[in-house]
């Protein structure tokens, strides 16, 4: 599968935005799919992950109550809607796949190329 992420920008603090991964091939029910995000220097971060088809959602603390993963299955898209940004959510946000539930970015073998946002204060 081929991951395509999209919808990254430059947001004033407390705005939001919405991150896109269209998914080309096939995905398998059991699939998991995660975001990611990098800030310049660290390390990459998980941030929230849903199962392809229970749609079963799981965040990281950070990310709790501001963001909401979903997906399409008709678009084969899985989303990122982040809400109440602020400049420490700044970095490059990633989408990929799983096979199983899975936290550690080392468990996801397929990747998307990346879309950064950046949050101003």
């Amino acid at each position: 599968v081929q991951l395509q992420a999209s919808g990254g920008g430059l947001v004033q603090a407390g705005g939001s935005l919405r991150l896109s991964c269209a998914a080309s091939g096939r995905t398998f029910s059991s699939a998991v799919m995660g975001w990611f995000r990098q800030a310049p220097g660290a390390e990459r971060l998980f941030v929230a992950a849903i199962r392809w088809g229970t749609g079963g959602t799981y965040y990281a603390d950070s990310a709790k109550g501001r963001f909401t993963i979903s997906r399409d299955k008709a678009k084969n898209t899985v989303y990122l809607q982040m809400n109440s940004l602020e400049p420490e959510d700044t970095a490059v946000y990633y989408c990929a796949k799983a096979t199983e539930l899975a936290y550690a970015p080392a468990q996801y073998k397929s990747w998307g190329q990346g879309t950064l946002v950046t949050v101003s204060s």
